[in-house]
């Protein structure tokens, strides 16, 4: 009870500081609606040849994992400014549970990301996309997992290295091998001309399976294998961050 008291005192106070800014909350998602507009109507001709029989049916659960990727894995700066200002200090003297410090920052990032990510989806409908919506509601779930995990190593990473100038190197060396081995964009197979040892380069990465699990969810084909394994990585990475970040904020406020 009193763990849910901590963590729910800190998802306020994120969420006013949040919402006193509403502009990043556009800015987040500013870059897949441009990816959406630009371009989604190039892949349209190349329907069949990556798969698809809707574009936007594959393209967009590409943009809702780059949503949540992106969106939270960058949430460690904020982390550091506060660090900076001396609110991390102040609260590390009450008797608020380590744990809670890191989740209520976690579930404001999540909230953030439901309400682009939804924003998201209902502008695509306008541009094409069809599919199941209990699909879809799946697919948001599990990016809302997969941008919980981020968040939480971005503020893990951001705790320990307490510098924007080190922490911006970092991420962006984890997110560009991301974004081009997961296949957001486009699909990296043999089938669509990948050289074979690109190919298995992307089954090394797990965000590729949540992408192929969230496009197999819109499309309504939810009890496939394609299906399992995206939603097996998805809890995997989950537990992975969560489990990182919990052990940093606790070791960190020993």
């Amino acid at each position: 009870m009193i763990f849910a008291r901590d963590t729910a005192v800190i998802y306020r106070r994120q969420m006013r500081i949040a919402l006193r800014n509403p502009a990043w909350v556009i800015i987040g998602l500013a870059q897949p609606v441009l990816y959406l507009v630009l371009f989604g109507p190039l892949l349209s001709p190349l329907s069949r040849q990556i798969g698809a029989s809707n574009a936007y049916t594959f393209f967009v659960p590409g943009l809702l994992i780059q949503l949540g990727l992106f969106g939270a894995l960058f949430a460690g700066f904020g982390l550091i400014s506060e660090w900076r200002e001396g609110v991390i200090e102040a609260e590390r003297v009450t008797p608020a549970s380590r744990t809670a410090l890191l989740l209520g920052r976690v579930l404001r990032d999540v909230s953030l990301l439901t309400v682009q990510g939804i924003l998201l989806i209902a502008l695509a409908f306008a541009f094409g996309l069809r599919g199941s919506i209990g699909g879809m509601l799946i697919g948001l779930v599990m990016t809302m997992f997969l941008g919980a995990a981020c968040s939480s190593a971005s503020n893990a990473l951001a705790l320990t290295t307490k510098s924007e100038d080190a922490l911006a190197p970092i991420l962006n060396s984890i997110s560009l091998p991301v974004l081009l081995l997961a296949g957001i964009l486009l699909p990296i197979s043999t089938a669509t001309g990948a050289p074979q040892w690109l190919a298995t380069l992307a089954d090394f990465m797990p965000v590729r399976y949540i992408v192929n699990g969230v496009r197999s969810v819109f499309t309504g084909d939810v009890a496939t294998i394609t299906t399992f394994w995206g939603i097996v990585w998805t809890l995997v990475l989950f537990a992975a961050g969560t489990w990182v970040g919990t052990r940093t904020f606790r070791r960190e406020n020993a």
